[in-house]
């Protein structure tokens, strides 16, 4: 049996190439996403994040015209989490989706909790995309 996957998604107000430009570029984390980290540096090619449990490093996919966001999150432990995430064309606007996947042994509460902080973050990226011209 595969892995439980939700996919979570928004649909926000701007051109897909204006989403995918502020989502695909880790600077802007900080921004949407900050239960992610509060901070993050590039050093050299390599992007990290400082979070509450210690220094994270990201890849993100290579840039695209797919609208594919996917990167991965090496945490501070040495785990790696892959991210699914893709802005698609929704008309004039732009569907972003987030493929929320249940790591093993996540009890039900945990992976609740991960679903809201996902939609809130999620939320955020539409607020911060809609208020700018």
């Amino acid at each position: 049996m595969g892995t439980e996957t939700r996919h979570l998604s928004v649909h926000i107000d701007r051109p897909v190439a204006a989403v995918y430009a502020f989502a695909s570029d880790p600077a802007n984390l900080p921004r949407w996403a900050p239960g992610l980290g509060g901070s993050v540096t590039r050093e050299g090619g390599a992007w990290f994040v400082d979070t509450p449990a210690g220094r994270a490093g990201l890849t993100f996919a290579p840039p695209n015209d797919y609208g594919v966001l996917d990167h991965e999150v090496r945490t501070p432990s040495g785990e790696t989490v892959y991210v699914p995430l893709r802005a698609i064309a929704d008309g004039d606007g732009t569907e972003v989706v987030f493929s929320l996947r249940r790591a093993r042994g996540m009890s039900d509460a945990e992976f609740e909790r991960d679903t809201a902080l996902v939609e809130s973050d999620l939320a955020r990226l539409k607020a911060v995309l809609e208020s700018t011209d």
